[in-house]
């Protein structure tokens, strides 16, 4: 079956282009009120603020009830310097639990690049060893800027085995 291109973004276009299927999810539209917020609970440590969407992102996360989530982790000096994984703190305040399948190499942080860059750094994700993939993932971030890390992660689950991965992200 031919994807209809016409009723994608251009970034979808671009993913599917590459052989990428997606098949995406986000809340909000990531504007300056979303700027400030994630200023403040990623960079400044406002854990508290983990919980403002908890709610709605519930209520989202529900309709994925036959998928295991999986959240985009951070590099071990990256979680040392923040102090926690701002996916894991949404995730958990929604009231969900998801599988710890997946390690980052440390890398200058993607807030910091250009979309170029972006798409031509080396990629960082790898699957830890000793885990299962299951069939059926739901792959969760927090911003879906270019699509990069998503898709990327995406495709290295799919191919270690998972069937079915959507993904997911509180703003795009």
């Amino acid at each position: 079956m031919k994807t209809d291109l016409s009723m994608k973004c251009q970034d979808c276009q671009l993913w599917c282009k590459e052989g990428v299927e997606v098949s995406h999810r986000a809340i909000f539209i990531y504007n300056q009120a979303m700027k400030d917020f994630f200023s403040r609970y990623k960079f400044d440590g406002d854990f508290l603020l983990r919980k403002v969407f908890a709610s709605v992102l519930s209520e989202e996360l529900k309709k994925y009830k036959e998928y295991q989530f999986v959240v985009i982790p951070l590099s071990p000096e990256r979680l040392l310097e923040r102090g926690f994984n701002q996916v894991e703190g949404l995730v958990e305040a929604a009231g969900f639990a998801y599988l710890d399948l997946l390690e980052k190499r440390e890398e200058r942080a993607s807030s910091s690049k250009s979309r170029s860059e972006r798409l031509e750094t080396e990629f960082p994700f790898f699957i830890k060893s000793g885990v299962t993939i299951p069939k059926k993932i739901l792959l969760i971030d927090d911003i879906y800027t270019t699509g990069t890390t998503i898709n990327r992660v995406k495709k290295l689950l799919e191919e270690a085995g998972a069937e079915d991965v959507k993904t997911f992200s509180l703003v795009r």
